[in-house]
């Protein structure tokens, strides 16, 4: 998964609005606040909260 930390530090969680953190060896983007797991596809994250999955 290819997303720049300047990309990362700027995204925020649509549901809550915390902080999120790639997780590399799962390619997605997991919500520090409420904790949904966010899908990357092809390097693009869907930051939908249809798409989430709870933890």
């Amino acid at each position: 998964m290819k997303i720049d930390d300047w990309l990362l530090e700027i995204l925020a969680c649509p549901a809550c609005k915390a902080a999120l953190r790639a997780e590399n060896e799962t390619e997605e983007l997991v919500c520090t606040g409420c904790g949904l797991i966010y899908p990357v596809r092809d390097d693009i994250p869907v930051l939908l909260v249809d798409e989430a999955r709870k933890p």
